[in-house]
């Protein structure tokens, strides 16, 4: 969103999806981001969790966050947000929608990145690519002359629903701002900057706001679990459901990024509904989980592969549902039962890559192999 426009799009209160950059993305449901005016570096302090030396972490973990500013082509549009430093070659992370736009239906890079230090160094950045799927961008700043205090890398995979988190960054402008709450939920879904979701999202409750996008996420350690994406909101601010892009899937961005300014993810080509008991019971299937195949991609892996979709449809407990399909039980023998699983399972593998997938239909189990494709920057139609 362009400078212009934030105060605007703050007051209009309809969000219910806004991205926490100040450039950040709407969601499908109409959501708005806000700009954040700029204001002299100030320190904000909540505090949400008992038993977590909140101060400790801010001392060790903010030196390494940064603020970051993009000059968009145009009338002067501009974005302001949040990163941190990853490395002493002077690399540092942020959300893709910090730095880039698509105000023309192609995402394009800003013209001019600036990252302004917590010793109020500003520094031009380039960057070396971004991911629009994680919502993830790689920049780089000359090393000599600023200091650099990289931040250390967490692990998502055992986090904990209640386990104290910190985040900072700059809402609305406030330089080094810290917020503390917990982690509300682990394996979300929610939006990326195509029309695929972000598996595997941290929602907390720590406040987030807009220009906190591309700040970390920590814990205890002062170690980074995530960084802030995107807030659920009636108000266009926080209203205490914040989610994250977690540090598994900014580690697999970095890796990519950093080796040719891009990032490829699998693809399978299919939509899926999740099964719960009672679904599976109504529609006569020997098994309570696993991906209902609602339908396939024309021409997409699964499709290659004999995959089947559905081509009944079903009104049950509040819910509508393509049946008939194929349902995948299990990917290289990991099983599907949640939602997500599915996507996150794909998610794993690298385009090309032949997987064997386990396959319930009529009645009978049986195992597929698909070679997985490169996922689309948007979702074929049939």
């Amino acid at each position: 969103m362009r400078r212009g426009a934030a105060l605007a799009a703050l007051l209009l209160c309809l969000a219910l999806l806004a991205g926490c950059g100040s450039g950040g993305e709407s969601s499908d449901s109409g959501g708005q981001t806000a700009q954040a005016e700029e204001v002299p570096a100030q320190v904000i302090v909540e505090t949400a969790a008992t038993g977590f030396d909140a101060a400790s972490v801010y001392r060790k973990a903010s030196p390494g966050v940064v603020t970051i500013r993009s000059i968009f082509p145009g009338a002067g549009g501009a974005a302001e947000g949040s990163g941190f430093v990853l490395n002493d070659d002077g690399e540092i992370v942020t959300n893709a929608h910090v730095v880039t736009e698509e105000g023309t239906g192609t995402r394009r890079p800003a013209d001019e990145v600036f990252v302004e230090f917590p010793d109020r160094n500003v520094v031009p950045a380039e960057i070396l690519g971004f991911d629009p799927f994680a919502d993830v961008a790689l920049l780089k700043v000359d090393p000599d002359g600023v200091p650099l205090h990289p931040l250390e890398l967490g692990d998502d995979s055992d986090l904990q629903v209640g386990q104290p988190v910190a985040a900072i960054g700059s809402p609305f402008g406030e330089q080094q701002s810290l917020s503390v709450g917990v982690i509300s939920a682990t394996d979300r879904s929610v939006r990326s900057l195509t029309q695929f979701q972000i598996e595997g999202a941290i929602q907390t409750d720590a406040s987030i706001n807009p220009g906190n996008s591309g700040g970390p996420l920590l814990d205890a350690g002062a170690r980074v679990v995530g960084i802030n994406q995107q807030i659920e909101t009636s108000s266009g601010a926080n209203d205490g459901v914040g989610f994250a892009v977690p540090i598994s899937s900014i580690k697999r961005s970095v890796a990519q990024l950093e080796a040719d300014g891009s990032a490829e993810y699998a693809y399978i080509g299919v939509s899926s509904q999740a099964l719960y008991p009672q679904l599976a019971a109504k529609l006569g299937l020997d098994t309570k989980f696993g991906g209902l195949l609602a339908s396939i991609v024309p021409g997409g892996p699964a499709e290659k592969a004999g995959l089947e979709g559905g081509d009944e449809e079903l009104k049950f407990q509040a819910g509508e549902y393509s049946t008939g399909g194929d349902v995948i039980l299990e990917v290289e023998g990991r099983p599907v039962v949640g939602p997500a699983d599915l996507a996150r399972l794909i998610a794993t593998y690298q385009p090309g890559d032949k997987v064997t997938v386990t396959v319930l239909r009529d009645g009978d189990r049986d195992e597929v192999e698909v070679t997985l494709g490169r996922r689309p920057d948007s979702v074929p139609r049939g």
